[in-house]
């Protein structure tokens, strides 16, 4: 297998997404960052294109190109998912997703207001939260960033590989 292969750009997409899936589970489960319902979607288009990649590998010479393709449209599509969250962090609009408000429990008696109640609580999606305490960028601008980044690497390995490794 040739540096410049395309089967290295999309196992260098799934790599991408594998890691920052890994960022994420890791500032939940060893930084105790508690993920709110955005953060939770903005996870999928890294388990889809971890997949993606992984397939596009395998795939006849033919397919992989236009797999390592939608491997960049995926990483734009993560990068929208962030974009919406920064959004809602900046309060330059409310969140899509019923889950990142409070539910309305006014009017209720105390035994319907506990029915209602989610077994656990949720993290209010326009709370932001910071992995570098020092550093004002968010989880969600961050994930933006790197989404856009890895997308724009991509493009350029395919837009770089020699007609004859295509």
């Amino acid at each position: 297998m040739e540096l410049h292969d395309t089967r290295n750009v999309a196992l260098a997409g799934a790599l991408g997404g594998a890691a920052a899936l890994g960022i994420a589970l890791g500032s939940q489960h060893f930084l105790g960052l508690i993920p709110c319902a955005l953060c939770l979607v903005e996870r999928w288009p890294y388990r889809i294109v971890m997949f993606a990649g992984l397939l596009a590998a395998i795939l006849p010479r033919a397919a992989v190109r236009p797999a390592c393709w939608l491997l960049v449209a995926i990483y734009l599509a993560a990068a929208i998912a962030a974009s919406v969250h920064v959004g809602v962090e900046q309060h330059w609009w409310p969140s899509p997703l019923p889950q990142c408000t409070a539910p309305d429990l006014s009017g209720l008696s105390p035994a319907e207001r506990f029915a209602r109640m989610p077994l656990r609580p949720s993290k209010p999606c326009e709370d932001p939260d910071y992995l570098i305490p020092w550093l004002p960028v968010t989880m969600a601008q961050a994930n933006l960033v790197y989404a856009l980044a890895v997308a724009a690497g991509l493009t350029t390995l395919l837009a770089r590989i020699p007609r004859r490794f295509r």
